[in-house]
């Protein structure tokens, strides 16, 4: 009796695997036809993009999305051959998506806040920004992240509902900015003959832009010596060179023209009032 129940069921297991093989085959024809298809739509979109002048940021997204879209489009192409249900499937994965949803709400703000800075455009790729303490070059703006490489080559993964959070520094945006730079000068020298040596040695640096013209004042009067305040303008990209080059120029221009900078020659020591 067991020996009969044993061949019908293996009977049937064979009936089942010879009706099942065709579609099974066919599901996986479909899923790597239709992968390779997708990799060259993807292909064209990017091109077609590129030619309607669409910036990085938004055609990186918008190729993000259509992979994702087509490459389900083509698993359930490959699930109707096999004989599942798609309308049954699709309410699977709607009801997939909306616990995913409520378990992952900050990935699904970050991907909002992704879309806006995609559309709005606080920042591009290439940019020099600081978002809250940190502050780098804008290497790429993904769907839930921006990233960012500082001046000392290291990568920050700043989630985008932090940057829609804070306040975003743009650097870039306006092509140049101003250094703000200061520079002791003792009470014993001359301003304009200190303002004039500043002028020429930020003439001579070809990396300070003339225009707008670089602005030298006095900031403020300390108790050793008087602050003056250096703001040349600059490309955001010769930030890190600007300053410490031109604060080396100003030495030298100093010294060259007998300028002594001021400091602190001890400290006098007394007591304190009760």
């Amino acid at each position: 009796m067991n020996v009969a129940k044993l061949n019908d069921f293996l009977n049937n297991l064979g009936g089942w695997i010879w009706d099942i093989a065709p579609k099974f085959l066919l599901a996986i024809a479909i899923l790597l036809i239709g992968f390779w298809l997708v990799k060259k739509v993807l292909v064209v979109l990017h091109r077609l993009l590129a030619k309607a002048f669409i910036s990085p940021e938004l055609e990186g997204f918008l190729t993000s999305m259509a992979s994702i879209a087509l490459k389900i489009i083509v698993v359930l192409f490959a699930a109707g051959t096999l004989g599942f249900q798609v309308s049954s499937i699709v309410g699977v994965l709607a009801g997939i998506v909306f616990a995913i949803g409520l378990a992952l709400q900050g990935f699904l703000g970050n991907f909002a806040s992704g879309m806006t800075i995609i559309f709005f455009k606080p920042y591009k790729v290439g940019d020099w920004v600081q978002i809250s303490d940190v502050f780098g070059r804008v290497e790429r703006i993904e769907i839930f992240n921006t990233l960012l490489v500082t001046p000392g080559n290291k990568t920050l993964i700043v989630p985008n509902g932090k940057v829609t959070d804070s306040i975003i520094t743009n650097f870039s945006m306006k092509n140049y900015i101003r250094l703000e730079l200061k520079v002791t000068m003792a009470y014993s020298e001359s301003f304009p003959k200190v303002r004039e040596t500043i002028e020429k040695a930020l003439l001579d640096f070809p990396v300070i832009l003339q225009d707008p013209a670089p602005i030298i004042g006095i900031e403020s009067f300390d108790s050793h010596n008087i602050l003056v305040s250096v703001r040349p303008c600059i490309l955001p990209d010769d930030y890190w060179t600007a300053t410490f080059e031109t604060y080396q120029r100003i030495k030298h221009a100093f010294n060259e023209a007998g300028i002594e900078v001021a400091y602190s020659e001890g400290i006098e020591l007394g007591k304190i009032g009760v």
